[in-house]
């Protein structure tokens, strides 16, 4: 990309984006920006990447073609309330979980707007990010944004009234298979494995199955029954993961927070 691209917030996900664009060419390092509001934070990603990092967050605004807002959404209004927003032309993209179209395009009127929702697993460039486009926003702003968020992972566009269903899903979903990994290690630790070996195990059955299931395209229910042989471990094992309820409890987990962040959304209290 040859557009000049800013970035309000250098936490996290803010600098998992900028290590993996800087990384795979689709900005230059002198073409970004950073707004920043801690010295040794500055620092920190001036030195790794060779941007520039800045303390003023209207100064990376004015000097990007491309604003992307990766601040707490809590802080949100504080922020806002600090910009001029001066190029209708400008595409802001922002990644506050929680914080809906209609706000930011109250505080950017008139200018091109997408909300994305990435995960945590962006940080190692394997993210699932869904995008929703504003009002304003055209297939052109839905290409940038695309190729944005393909630097950290895979991409969806949705319509921002399934946005809190991607956030049960994908934006929740790590702690929700960090636990499934936890448990697969004890259940090995359990039986008899060193802690070490029944992690590894539990961590790599669950990577390969992933890739398994992208790779070949199979339903899970397909791959499932060419496990299960008749009167074998596998069915043995499910049979107890259904009297225990695994699948209800994994569905009532992504309603739980598909709830809460509509909740969060309508401004309630975390």
């Amino acid at each position: 990309m040859a557009t000049q691209l800013g970035i309000i917030g250098g936490g996290v996900m803010g600098e998992a984006l900028l290590s993996r664009l800087v990384a795979q060419g689709t900005y230059a390092a002198d073409a970004i920006r950073v707004g920043e509001p801690t010295a040794a934070r500055r620092e920190l990603l001036q030195q790794t990447y060779g941007i520039t990092a800045i303390a003023d967050n209207q100064a990376v605004l004015e000097a990007s073609d491309v604003l992307l807002l990766a601040v707490k959404p809590q802080i949100f209004p504080t922020v806002a309330a600090t910009l001029s927003p001066q190029k209708p032309e400008q595409l802001v993209v922002s990644i506050m979980a929680g914080v809906p179209l209609q706000a930011l395009e109250a505080s950017f009127e008139g200018q091109p707007m997408i909300r994305a929702m990435p995960n945590t697993p962006a940080t190692v460039g394997a993210g699932m990010t869904a995008i929703a486009a504003g009002t304003q926003a055209t297939a052109e702003h839905m290409e940038v944004a695309q190729q944005l968020f393909a630097a950290v992972g895979d991409v969806v566009q949705v319509t921002e009234s399934l946005m809190d269903a991607v956030t049960g899903v994908s934006g929740s979903g790590p702690a929700f298979v960090a636990l499934v990994v936890e448990a697969l290690a004890d259940g090995g630790v359990a039986a008899g494995l060193p802690r070490a070996i029944a992690q590894r195990l539990a961590l790599q059955t669950v990577r390969g199955t992933a890739e398994l299931l992208q790779t070949t395209d199979l339903h899970p229910a397909v791959l499932k029954d060419r496990v299960t042989s008749p009167g074998g471990t596998t069915i043995a094992g499910v049979a107890a993961l259904e009297k225990a309820g695994l699948r209800n409890a994994l569905i009532d987990a992504v309603k739980a927070a598909y709830q809460r962040s509509q909740e969060l959304g309508k401004g309630s209290s975390d």
